[in-house]
């Protein structure tokens, strides 16, 4: 009697611990009874009627898929080798669950098939250069798709795009070429620039150069100006008080005359065979009897003295 008291206890404690659920916090649970939709558990502690009810949880954080690499044909017919990845969040626990089987397979083939349509549309260059577009492009396209099973896709990444080798050793070829070509330019342009720096120094020193000398020049001609207004100032204030003191010694006529022989002299004194003497000259040639008549007396008066 005891035993199977025992027996039913423990077969108690089984059946309660097959009632008791537990959600997480990032799920929900979706109780089904005799086979139909009965509720949707949030996150907590539950009880359901074992072998009657059956709960199934499903996971709300966000989740990738993982797009194995395929190849695509471009729109120019280059096979290009494309993966990516796929990152969804579920809305709606009780879509996802009932409105499709096994949700990532069919989010991966419909992943697979939209991306040979939207790079089916693009050329190889474009291909290359429009990741964004392409991950904006499926996004829209998937989440459009996956609506109705109560998911919504957040991102969609391309991870990489393999042209053919032989396109590109091309491609390599071609950027070698755009480089060295841009480098070419660069050059010549730089060249250019420094040529053209070197004609206008050139003609700036020249412009200063000839600024220069036009200046020194004016500054010369300034001095000499300067200089024979001052000698002529000086000359003229040099006959001024010459002919000042003339006038204020009261020169005699014979004094004038002497001087006169004096510069006769000094004409004379030339080596021209040929002088010509001024028409004052007889007045000043009739004043030399008094002039001789002074040179006379002197001597006799000395003698007087004398004795």
């Amino acid at each position: 009697m005891i035993i199977a008291l025992g027996v039913v206890a423990v077969l108690i404690l089984i059946i309660a611990a097959t009632g008791i659920k537990v959600v997480r916090p990032y799920q929900r649970g979706l109780i089904e009874r005799l086979g139909k939709f009965h509720r949707e558990a949030g996150p907590g502690l539950h009880f359901i009627v074992p072998f009657f009810d059956r709960m199934t949880r499903v996971d709300l954080r966000e989740m990738v898929i993982d797009v194995p690499p395929q190849e695509v044909i471009t729109k120019d017919n280059v096979v290009v080798t494309v993966d990516a990845v796929i990152y969804y969040e579920v809305t709606d626990a009780y879509k996802v669950v009932y409105n499709v089987n096994n949700f990532q397979f069919a989010t991966l083939k419909l992943a697979q098939t939209n991306l040979r349509n939207v790079i089916g549309e693009l050329e190889l260059d474009q291909t290359l250069t429009s990741r964004e577009k392409i991950n904006t492009r499926l996004r829209t396209v998937l989440d459009d798709a996956t609506d109705k099973w109560g998911v919504r896709i957040t991102r969609v990444e391309i991870k990489k795009i393999d042209p053919p080798k032989d396109i590109t050793d091309a491609m390599s070829k071609q950027m070698k070429a755009e480089r060295t070509k841009r480098a070419a330019i660069l050059e010549a342009e730089g060249i250019k620039q420094a040529e053209i720096l070197k004609a206008e120094g050139e003609r700036n020193a020249a412009i200063l150069r000839a600024e220069g000398e036009a200046e020194a020049i004016k500054k010369v001609a300034e001095a000499n100006r300067f200089k024979l207004i001052a000698e002529a100032q000086g000359q003229a204030e040099a006959i001024i008080n010459v002919f000042k003191a003339i006038h204020e010694g009261a020169p005699t006529s014979d004094l004038i005359a002497i001087k006169y022989l004096d510069a006769l002299k000094e004409i004379a004194n030339g080596k021209a065979t040929k002088i010509f003497l001024p028409m004052e000259a007889s007045a000043i040639l009739s004043s030399l009897a008094g002039i001789a008549e002074v040179l006379k007396k002197e001597p006799q008066g000395e003698e007087k003295k004398q004795a």
